[in-house]
Formats: structure tokens, sequence, C-alpha cells
């Protein structure tokens, strides 16, 4: 006979999992165990985010594109990284004249309002 054979010691097989496959999943809770949560930006409320953005933006005295490009970092800052260093890029844009405290501070509110922590 060519195969294998049907012997009642290998239908008796106890499942062992292999020692590289151990529970995975308790080992990347304790390695996020250590990391610090930090508010950032809620990726599904995004769209509503860059409509009241703009609404903010297109009052300012800032130039359209140089907005454009400042709307891209922010978002891509408040939704990577945290929303505490998109207010600090923020805050550079109002030493250099480009956003007046109040459009700061509404800046500010927004991230506030449209972030999560994760």
């Amino acid at each position: 006979m060519v195969g294998p054979s049907t012997s009642t010691s290998s239908s008796q097989k106890v499942y062992k999992p292999s020692p590289n496959k151990q529970n995975t999943r308790s080992k990347s809770r304790s390695r996020d165990s250590g990391a610090k949560r930090q508010s950032m930006l809620n990726t599904h409320k995004l769209s509503p985010f860059k409509y009241d953005m703009n609404d903010v933006l297109s009052n300012s005295a800032m130039d359209p594109n140089k907005a454009s490009s400042f709307l891209a970092s922010v978002i891509a800052k408040a939704s990577r990284v945290s929303t505490k260093d998109a207010k600090d890029f923020a805050r550079t844009f109002l030493e250099e004249g480009d956003l007046t405290k109040e459009e700061y501070d509404r800046i500010c509110r927004l991230m506030d309002k449209y972030s999560k922590y994760r």
C-alpha cells in the first residue's frame, strides 16, 4: 500500500502550539501598556474638521496657498503625532504674524473638539 498508514496512534495526536507562536496578543499588550496615551485627531471626523478649519482659514489674512499647506501639516501632525505638536506648529504661524490670537485659539479648540486619546 502506498500512502500514510491509518493506525490508531496517528488519530490520537494532541495539539501542541509551536514555541514560536505563543500568545502574541499578550506580548503586544504588555509592550503598549508602557506607552502613554496621547490626544490625536479622530480620523473618523476628518471631513467636519477640514470644513471648520477651512472656515477659520478663509477668514484669516493667510495666503490661500500657504493656508492649504498649513491645513495639511496640521492634519498630519494631529493625526499621527499628537494634537500638542500640531498646536505647537500652529503657534509658529501665530508668532510669524500669519494668524491672530483669536484664530489660533479657534484652531486649538477645533483640535480639542475633534480629537481622542490613542
